[in-house]
C-alpha cells in the first residue's frame, strides 16, 4: 500500500468524463404490457486524478445506478446509452471487465458483501499468502486503526464500524486508480462517519480518484472538491463546497431547499416528495415543488455552465 501521508498530487488528469448517461429498465406489467422507465437522463460528470467528487440526492435518485453503470453490474434489463471515457478511451464492456476490481474498484454499500466464512486478514489481500500481500495486509490494518490481531477473526466478530472499514481496506489493497463508494457510511456513529470519509479524502490526496456516491449533504461537504446534486434521475446542479456556505451562492431551486433543510440553516423542510421514475413529466422534474415554475419548464431543461457550476434550470442566474 502506499504511503497515505503523502499529498503530492497534481489534480489534473482527466480520469474518468461520463457525457449524456441515459439508463432506463424495461419492465412488463400483468405479464404482456412492456413499459421502459427512464431512471437517469442526460447525466454529465468528470472526474480528475486526486478528486473526490460527491454525488448527493435522496433516495430514490439514481445515485447508486451510476455507480452500476460505470463497472457495467447493471441489471439484465436495463439498457443504457451516453460516452464513458476513463484515462481517455472509452470504457468498453471489455475493459471495464480488465480494470474492475483492480484499478477500479467499488465501495459497496452493505457489508454483507463482506464472505461471512472468510476471515478478516484474507479478505484483505484476496487470499494472497506471499510475503508482500502478508505486509500489505498489516499496512492496511493499521491505517484503517484496526489490531493486527483482526486479521483472524470473521466478519460477524467484528462492529459495523470495523467491517466498513474492511470494506475500504479490500479497495486499497488494490492500489486503484479510481474508487467508487456507494453510500460508505449508513447507520454509522457520527464520528465513526467522519473517520470513514477521511480515508476517502486521503486516497483523493494521494492521486487516486474517489467517486463517493451519499445521501448525505453535511458530510460530502467536509471531504468532496465538486457536489454534483441528484434528483430524479437528473443531475441538477454541480457546485464547489464553498458555495454551500451561502443560499444566493448555489444555483438550484432543489440545491437551496437541501442548504436551507441542513440543521444549522433552520432545518426547514421542503413540501413534497420526490417523484417515482413512472410519475416523471417531460421538463424539469423538480417542477411540482418549484415556486419559480413556467410553462417553459415543461420542454426540456439543458444543463449549462453557471459561476464555476452547472445547473439544469432557466432562471438560475
Amino acid at each position: 500500500m502506499k504511503d497515505m501521508t503523502e499529498q503530492n498530487v497534481i489534480k489534473s488528469t482527466s480520469l474518468l468524463t461520463i457525457e449524456h448517461l441515459n439508463i432506463s429498465f424495461t419492465q412488463y406489467e400483468s405479464g404482456i404490457h412492456r413499459r421502459v422507465l427512464s431512471v437517469i437522463q442526460d447525466l454529465n460528470v468528470q472526474i480528475h486524478t486526486g478528486e473526490l467528487v460527491a454525488i448527493v440526492g435522496s433516495s430514490g435518485s439514481g445515485k447508486s445506478l451510476l455507480a452500476h453503470a460505470v463497472l457495467d453490474i447493471l441489471p439484465y434489463n436495463a439498457s443504457m446509452e451516453g460516452k464513458l471515457n476513463y484515462c481517455g478511451m472509452p470504457l468498453t464492456k471489455d475493459r471495464i471487465r480488465r480494470l474492475r476490481g483492480s484499478e477500479i474498484v467499488l465501495v459497496p454499500q452493505s457489508i454483507g458483501c463482506l464472505d461471512p466464512l472468510m476471515k478478516i486478514g484474507p479478505q484483505l489481500v484476496k487470499g494472497r499468502k506471499d510475503a508482500a500481500s502478508k505486509r500489505c495486509m498489516s499496512s492496511i490494518l493499521h491505517y484503517l486503526g484496526l489490531e493486527e490481531e483482526l486479521s483472524d477473526a470473521y466478519p460477524f466478530e467484528l462492529s459495523g464500524g470495523m467491517n466498513r472499514r474492511v470494506l475500504i481496506g479490500t479497495a486499497l489493497a488494490e492500489q486503484p486508480k479510481l474508487v467508487i463508494a456507494d453510500e460508505p457510511t449508513p447507520g454509522l456513529d457520527p464520528a465513526i462517519a467522519d473517520r470513514v470519509i477521511k480515508y476517502f479524502r486521503d486516497m483523493a490526496d494521494q492521486g487516486i480518484g474517489v467517486l463517493l456516491i451519499t445521501h448525505d449533504l453535511e458530510l460530502a461537504l467536509r471531504a468532496a472538491d465538486r457536489i454534483v446534486v441528484f434528483y430524479a434521475g437528473n443531475t441538477v446542479e454541480e457546485a464547489l463546497p464553498e458555495d454551500f456556505r451561502n443560499e444566493s451562492s448555489l444555483r438550484h431551486p432543489y440545491t437551496k431547499a437541501l442548504w436551507r433543510a441542513m440543521p444549522q440553516n433552520g432545518f426547514q423542510p421542503l413540501a413534497g416528495t420526490q417523484p417515482y421514475v413512472r410519475d416523471l413529466k417531460e421538463g424539469c422534474p423538480f417542477a411540482d415543488r418549484c415556486s419559480m415554475y413556467t410553462e417553459a419548464c415543461s420542454q426540456k431543461i439543458p444543463y449549462r455552465a453557471l459561476r464555476s457550476g452547472y445547473v439544469r434550470c432557466l432562471y438560475a442566474e
